[in-house]
């Protein structure tokens, strides 16, 4: 039996990152990975680093994390309004400010990819897909869309962030996609933070959610005491409090 623990786009939330820590310790769980997006919209992006690098956790390079990383002013995020883009703006904006250059390095050397053999079955893990960092794959699209990804990854498991929607696809052909949801930044309505384990037994694979339970209002609070101007928008927190992204 081969087991793992995933999560991914905690988005500069440390208390969430925080009470993910203390129940995957409760559970004693290990072999831990980190899906990326580490930063962005919340206002602890050097704990939140810091917290990774002191575990040794492996961690991909999420869009956000690549935006950063590069001191770049575009994240990467697709946005429905122009309202969603100042907001989007203004968010990596306080978040170049605001991370160490140290940290800065470590985000920009994040790898893509990492490939794993858990029992007969070649698992993916990646960000947004394994074309781009920032595709989204949402759960609702064609079967043929995501066969045609798993046959281009070479990979009979593929698992995914960036849409902070928890899901687990089984395809025709068998083979499996799982989202493995946000930490810091759910959007399904369930503020609670979210992570996976994946069991693979020979080729029967057992994916397990988990939602937790974190003080949201330290989090939304924070993001509402920097300033009105040139702040981290203070729309996010309310975001936090109804699960909504």
């Amino acid at each position: 039996m081969n087991a793992i623990t995933i999560f991914g786009d905690i988005h500069g939330n440390l208390p969430a990152l925080e009470a993910v820590f203390q129940d995957i310790d409760a559970r004693g769980l290990s072999r831990l990975y980190c899906l990326g997006d580490l930063v962005g919209y919340g206002t602890f992006p050097n704990e939140v680093v810091n917290l990774i690098r002191q575990r040794g956790i492996p961690t991909l390079m999420g869009n956000y994390d690549q935006g950063v990383g590069s001191s770049s002013d575009d994240c990467g995020c697709a946005y429905k309004t122009d309202v969603e883009r100042r907001r989007g703006e203004l968010s990596i904006a306080w978040t170049n400010a605001h991370t160490t250059e140290d940290n800065r390095a470590f985000l920009h050397d994040l790898p893509a990819h990492i490939p794993l053999q858990l029992g007969d079955l070649q698992v993916l893990l990646v960000h947004g897909s394994p074309r781009k960092v920032n595709e989204y794959l949402f759960e609702d699209r064609p079967d043929d869309y995501f066969e045609r990804i798993m046959d281009a990854a070479q990979a009979d498991v593929l698992v995914c962030g960036h849409t902070h929607l928890p899901y687990h696809k089984v395809l025709p052909s068998g083979r499996h996609v799982i989202n493995a949801g946000s930490v810091g930044k759910p959007k399904d309505h369930d503020p609670r933070a979210g992570y996976i384990t994946l069991t693979i037994t020979g080729r029967a694979v057992q994916v397990e959610f988990i939602r937790v339970a974190y003080d949201v209002e330290r989090a939304a609070q924070a993001i509402e005491a920097t300033p009105e101007e040139g702040g981290m928008p203070h729309h996010f927190a309310q975001l936090l409090r109804k699960g909504s992204g």
